[in-house]
């Protein structure tokens, strides 16, 4: 992650659901995100953990509150971490302690967590490829999903399987240009 000012909480947050609109929805990567969106069921938490402790800490507090209140209040989280995880290792790395906290809350089926991070990169992919920006968002985020909305969103959506494929094709068309007119880089 390139070198930047912290960001307040404020700012984290607005970068954020700056690429939830533009980038997320906008673009269609999601196609579920929209209706919690628009419906105000999506969570914006910031964790002020500067180690993986602590957003540990910080993860089991919003996976134990996300089971516990009514989807149509809260439907899915994400939990920003800009002060920790900045390198995409160290991120990766941290995501088996992510598996551990849903299974030690007993969440497995119930809850999964998706993963962003501003140098996403897949295991088979090249930095530089335009398909991992499907999973580039302004920060390192968290984000907390209930497996039963998921299931409802995949039903009502016909081609759920091409999602993957479909994205990555968007992002080929737009190209890096287009990526860079969204605007949705933290480090701008």
């Amino acid at each position: 992650m390139n070198s930047m000012p912290s960001p307040s909480t404020e700012e984290a947050i607005a970068a954020t659901r700056k690429w939830l609109e533009r980038v997320v929805i906008g673009l269609y990567l999601c196609p579920f995100a929209k209706g919690v969106h628009v419906k105000k069921q999506v969570r914006f938490v910031v964790s002020e953990a500067t180690d993986g402790y602590t957003l540990l800490t910080d993860l089991d507090r919003e996976l134990h509150y996300l089971s516990k209140v009514s989807p149509e209040v809260t439907d899915t989280t994400l939990l920003i971490h800009p002060y920790v995880l900045g390198h995409f290792d160290d991120f990766t790395d941290f995501l088996d302690l992510v598996e551990v906290a849903v299974r030690m809350q007993g969440l497995v089926g119930t809850m999964q967590v998706a993963h962003f991070h501003p140098d996403y990169c897949f295991s088979d992919a090249k930095p530089g490829d335009l398909g991992n920006y499907t999973n580039r968002a302004p920060y390192p985020t968290l984000h907390l999903i209930r497996e039963a909305s998921l299931d409802r969103a995949i039903a009502a959506f016909p081609e759920a399987a091409r999602i993957y494929e479909r994205n990555i094709e968007t992002l080929e068309r737009i190209g890096i240009e287009g990526w860079r007119a969204l605007d949705v880089d933290a480090a701008k």
